[in-house]
């Protein structure tokens, strides 16, 4: 057996948890192992779980328990599995696997057939290890057309703007409510907006349905920061812009012989936050969190609009 591991992308750790039914079943995910290494750290207490029963097959299942025992015992993955604190260690020493906040750490190990996404906890009192199980030509042909993004229309199919799989909108209602759904990519004309057994939808029906509620639905793009610093013409002051929020509120700092771009530049390179970013945080607080200029993809290192390129709109039906 042939295993190769390395930390998952941002995309893959969508997949290191539970499914839908419809993404499982486009994915190829056959089940998933937890386990809990106990009060000492030391044992290895698992559960399987099915979830599509004519995929696990014997020579999966071979397969899995090699891999498995690889993950234990040979140092060339790492041999996290000995124990709590091998497994900490091998999370520490790989920061950029983390997420949710640093309490989770994702990887991904593929062999010929098959991709395990495995998602680390490594704290005692919690269960310590997921292993999802998928076919791997399954699982890689899914990904190739969710990175195309989820399309939001009008009832007309005029594009309105896209979202990566996974990240959220936010659904202003009519009454000034409002509410924040985890989105997911099902194909090019089906989404998944937030969990339960009535949450798929086409792309017009759900277009459709707002319109008729007089509801009105924003990105909120997990590309942007929560907040960041910036400048607008009618304001000398420093502004701070907040994601999914119009307008902006002032923000009090002291230039100390510097001009105000400059110590917004600084603030927000403090904070991680880009130049493109900024200036895409700008467009959607004063032009429209729905709008081009509120996705950083459409500006440069230097926060400068790029050109767009013209593109086949496609069909949207």
């Amino acid at each position: 057996m042939e295993l190769t591991m390395r930390t998952a992308t941002p995309a893959e750790r969508l997949y290191t948890s539970g499914q839908s039914t419809q993404i499982a079943g486009q994915t190829g995910c056959i089940g998933h192992l937890r386990a809990d290494m106990g009060d000492d750290g030391k044992g290895f207490f698992k559960t399987w779980v099915d979830h599509r029963q004519n995929l696990g097959t014997e020579e999966f299942h071979a397969e899995f328990e090699s891999v498995l025992n690889a993950l234990v015992g040979d140092e060339q993955y790492g041999g996290f599995l000995k124990s709590r604190d091998a497994m900490r260690d091998f999370c520490q020493e790989r920061p950029e696997s983390g997420f949710n906040e640093g309490f989770a750490f994702g990887f991904r190990a593929d062999t010929a057939q098959y991709s395990y996404l495995i998602r680390l906890n490594p704290y005692k009192g919690e269960e310590n290890l997921f292993i999802y199980c998928y076919r791997r030509d399954w699982l890689d042909r899914h990904m190739k057309q969710a990175g195309k993004g989820i399309r939001f229309i009008t009832p007309g199919y005029k594009e309105k703007f896209r979202i990566e799989d996974g990240d959220m909108v936010r659904i202003r209602r009519y009454d000034g409510t409002s509410i924040d759904r985890v989105c997911r990519y099902i194909d090019e004309y089906h989404l998944e907006v937030g969990g339960g057994w009535d949450n798929l939808y086409h792309i017009c029906q759900f277009a459709e349905m707002m319109e008729r509620n007089g509801n009105f639905v924003i990105p909120l793009r997990s590309s942007l920061p929560t907040v960041c610093y910036g400048k607008v013409p009618e304001k000398r002051a420093i502004v701070m812009f907040e994601r999914g929020f119009d307008g902006y509120r002032s923000a009090s700092y002291v230039t100390k012989g510097r001009t105000s771009q400059k110590l917004v530049d600084e603030l927000n390179s403090e904070m991680g936050v880009t130049k493109a970013q900024a200036m895409a945080m700008q467009g959607g607080a004063t032009m429209g969190w729905d709008t081009p200029a509120a996705d950083p993809k459409n500006y440069d290192e230097q926060g400068q609009p790029i050109k767009p390129r013209h593109r086949d709109r496609g069909d949207a039906r």
